[in-house]
């Protein structure tokens, strides 16, 4: 099975993420299909990312994190800024097609995303305090540039999970359809960037990219931080609680209803 699936329609290129088994959650090897997509599209007019199945995609892959190797895990995370560069380095417009869930990394490469057209089923949210992690890559820096920073903060420091309808009001999307009218009316935001200059859209693109540009060192020193922490209690009890679907215990932390 490919986990990331390619298809040109005309000037558009749709990459599609393809694992709906585990709701599109990335590994390493999947963040590297996705570089690559990325890359052989250049040739296009526009990109576009969107899920398979009922899910847009759900960010790294937390079995990952129940006993992580070391050097896999690294490579995964750095994976998931380069694929998040690869985006906002294209000379391409990039649209997010946000079919379903979008959690976690899976949020955050909606917050890449130079535009993002949601189904109205799609729901949007950071995970990372509540399984062992931390949204790092978008969520904690340039989603406050989106939403504003006490919304970043809500959406990062609580987990909570928002419907398209929020996201749009918020800022988060550009625009919510009926879900089985998404592909239809991504075309056409696609077709009316393909009615402008290339040039000039490139241009505009890599202006746009201030606050990106002014995050991402941030984004650095949050990576080299989750580096530090693989293999921490609270990582491994996070994933492990998420995995078994149970509510986490954090070390040094009694549980609740619990009395002294």
């Amino acid at each position: 099975m490919t986990d990331v699936v390619s298809e040109r329609r005309g000037e558009v290129a749709w990459i599609r993420l393809n694992r709906a088994d585990r709701m599109n959650a990335y590994d390493q090897a999947m963040a590297d299909e996705l570089i690559h997509a990325i890359r052989d599209a250049a040739d296009a007019g526009v990109i576009v990312i969107t899920g398979t199945d009922k899910a847009f995609c759900a960010g790294g892959f937390l079995a990952n994190l129940q006993d992580p190797d070391p050097a896999e895990l690294r490579g995964m995370f750095y994976n998931s800024l380069r694929f998040t560069d690869e985006i906002r380095n294209s000379p391409l417009p990039v649209i997010a097609a946000v079919n379903g869930a979008a959690a976690g990394g899976g949020n955050e490469l909606v917050v890449a995303c130079d535009l993002a057209i949601a189904s109205d089923r799609a729901t949007f949210g950071q995970t990372g305090p509540k399984v062992g992690s931390a949204p790092v890559l978008g969520g904690t820096n340039l989603l406050a540039a989106q939403i504003g920073e006490k919304r970043a903060k809500e959406v990062s420091f609580l987990c909570r999970r928002y419907d398209a309808a929020t996201a749009a009001e918020w800022g988060w999307v550009n625009e919510v359809v009926p879900h089985d009218e998404l592909e239809d009316a991504v075309t056409r935001w696609a077709d009316d960037l393909l009615a402008n200059s290339p040039r000039y859209l490139e241009i505009a693109k890599v202006s746009s990219n201030l606050w990106w540009n002014a995050s991402r060192d941030n984004m650095l020193q949050g990576l080299g931080m989750l580096v530090q922490a693989i293999g921490s209690d609270d990582m491994v009890e996070g994933a492990s609680a998420f995995m078994q679907k149970r509510r986490p215990q954090w070390p040094g932390r009694e549980p609740k209803g619990s009395s002294s």
